[in-house]
């Protein structure tokens, strides 16, 4: 993208915004959903954003999604501010970059949620990537599963993108929350815990790592738009199994690690 376009005109198709989000990063957060997702992930909550163009979702300009932001940045306080998600977001790269450039123009805090699976490591893409982490403050890094044939069964897709872009994010020093939606029979495999947990501990970047229990709010989604739901009959994992993916993967203590790592 040529820094004479107008990053005001560039437009994304977007599926919906929510005014108030309190979980998909710091403080009150007006959140945008992308349209597009090349993942096809069995608990999808968001299925209806799979399509790049569907008749619930519209071409938006970047001055039109910041307008609507900006109505709500009263309620933001000092952490709050805009989390683009999807979808991927990373599918629609252009975007972002201008999104997140005229919002930090404005002194908007930019967080990205991301499961990153159109990451490249390559030169070529990098140089965008490298753009868009210029105007991003956060990453919300979705890793599914550590164990690549397992993501395949979870996702259809390798898992390779991802952590190498976990490991690239770490390199350059970019905050990270790591999250992994925890779904019984899925995801919650001991083994694949106890590794994810190893792999998160070789990042040197990341200020969270959270376990988000699988629910069954998206399900409906599946049936409106005709896809057969594989997860029928799956209940939310318990107590006892969340208790066990954390002591796995040592999310409890993870804080006191990353602070000594931070203070090394």
């Amino acid at each position: 993208m040529e820094e004479t376009i107008d990053y005001n005109k560039v437009t994304g198709m977007v599926h919906s915004t929510e005014s108030f989000g309190s979980v998909d990063g710091p403080g009150i957060r007006f959140i945008v959903f992308l349209q597009g997702c090349q993942m096809r992930c069995q608990y999808c909550h968001n299925p209806d954003t799979w399509a790049m163009e569907t008749n619930k979702s519209r071409e938006r300009t970047v001055e039109d999604v910041l307008q609507e932001a900006l109505r709500y940045r009263g309620f933001w306080g000092k952490k709050g501010g805009i989390t683009v998600s999807g979808g991927e977001a990373l599918l629609q790269i252009d975007f972002l970059i201008a999104l997140f450039t005229k919002a930090h123009e404005l002194g908007i805090h930019c967080t990205l949620d991301t499961c990153a699976l159109p990451f490249r490591n390559k030169p070529e893409y990098l140089v965008k990537f490298d753009r868009l982490m210029e105007v991003t403050d956060l990453v919300l890094l979705d890793i599914k599963e550590i164990n690549e044939a397992q993501h395949k069964i979870v996702t259809r897709q390798t898992n390779k993108n991802i952590l190498a872009c976990a490991k690239y994010l770490s390199d350059i020093g970019k905050p990270v929350w790591i999250r992994h939606v925890l779904v019984p029979g899925l995801t919650d495999r001991d083994e694949d815990l106890i590794e994810l947990g190893k792999f998160v501990k070789t990042l040197k970047n990341v200020d969270k790592f959270e376990i988000l229990p699988y629910h069954t709010m998206g399900e409906f989604k599946w049936r409106e738009l005709g896809i057969p739901y594989s997860l029928e009959g799956v209940k939310p994992p318990t107590p006892d199994r969340v208790k066990n993916a954390k002591k796995l993967m040592e999310t409890e203590s993870y804080t006191e690690y990353m602070n000594r790592v931070h203070n090394a």
